[in-house]
């Protein structure tokens, strides 16, 4: 439990007269610079009010998306934030190919380090030469995949481990390339055994590097330090492909102006990955940003700094507001479900 609430940065952003399905023209004001939660029963407009009016909206006028905002009339404030970004946990790539060292950006560091290695300026080695998915370091035997498929008939396809470079992706000439000598006590690292390292072990390894480090770093910070860096994305549980995109806004340089919109994201997650996931969410906020999530986790919801509780029913009866302010006042409510639940916790 928080000792005591944010006051965020005395800015606001306004949705005017929403009223997509089934709110009931409502004025909401979300006060910016705080960890905010949209609360209420099933069905009584949360999603409609976030996801349908005020990410479509911001979206549009941000990055000139396509898909239309829910009714409302207007959205004042808009101007005291630079970016939107919705994090869910959707997976962070639709390919084998994309791997948490990508989606970080730790593997671009990673190849131009072993880029400017003597031993690769001798060869006149670039940081293309260490990535899988262009001629020139990669395997061509199964193209850098590691895996080779083999097309069955009226059978699901099979994948067998390239027998070229032994599922390690590249040729010869890219792991000769060794960080540190490997000779001594085998502690060097050829770019293909980087790949197989956990987050954990890249993080010692990698050390005095700090544009890697700093990378590693975020995500041994969400709990992630048992993946290893290459893994295939499509590998990944949802709650952990979150916790990775996460980590990649943790690693940027704040600006302090952005919007996080997160839709439940405590759904499957163990109470262990929830206090994880809580510490990461208020780093975020302290360096500055607003952060909107629509939630029904008790253990969440007390711990914001505003709630939003829209109700009173689901349906027809709902998109209203029924309170507003820290979970104190609200708990204080008598109309509202939340502040009933709320109460018998704090």
């Amino acid at each position: 439990l928080p000792t005591k609430y944010r006051t965020g940065n005395g800015k606001k952003l306004t949705i005017i007269k929403a009223s997509e399905h089934n709110l009931k023209n409502i004025n909401v004001e979300f006060p910016l610079g705080l960890f905010i939660a949209i609360t209420g029963v099933s069905g009584s407009g949360k999603s409609t009010l976030m996801t349908d009016i005020l990410a479509n909206a911001l979206n549009q006028k941000f990055y000139r998306a396509k898909l239309a905002p829910g009714k409302h009339e207007a959205i004042i404030g808009w101007e005291h934030i630079d970016k939107v970004i919705n994090i869910d946990q959707s997976p962070i790539g639709r390919t084998p190919r994309s791997n948490p060292a990508t989606y970080t950006g730790a593997f671009t560091p990673i190849r131009e380090l072993f880029a400017s290695l003597p031993e690769a300026k001798i060869k006149g080695y670039k940081a293309g030469r260490f990535s899988f998915n262009v001629v020139g370091g990669r395997c061509e035997a199964c193209s850098g995949d590691g895996m080779v498929k083999i097309e069955m008939q009226f059978l699901p396809n099979v994948y067998v481990e390239c027998a070229v470079c032994h599922g390690q992706r590249y040729n010869k000439e890219a792991l000769e390339i060794y960080y540190k000598d490997h000779r001594q006590d085998g502690a060097g690292k050829n770019i293909a055994a980087v790949l197989n390292m956990t987050v954990e072990e890249a993080l010692d390894f990698f050390k005095n590097i700090p544009a890697i480090r700093q990378k590693l770093a975020t995500l041994q910070e969400v709990g992630l330090g048992y993946i290893k860096l290459g893994q295939s994305a499509t590998t990944l549980s949802g709650g952990e492909a979150q916790r990775v995109k996460l980590a990649t806004e943790l690693s940027r340089r704040a600006t302090g102006k952005t919007l996080y919109i997160l839709d439940e994201p405590t759904t499957g997650l163990h109470f262990d990955d929830i206090k994880r996931l809580l510490q990461v969410l208020n780093q975020l906020v302290d360096k500055g940003n607003t952060i909107l999530i629509i939630e029904h986790n008790l253990d969440v919801i007390k711990s914001v700094d505003w709630i939003i509780d829209l109700g009173p029913e689901g349906g027809d009866q709902g998109g209203a507001i029924v309170a507003v302010g820290t979970p104190r006042q609200v708990a204080k409510n008598k109309k509202s479900y939340t502040g009933q639940y709320l109460k018998k916790v704090l």
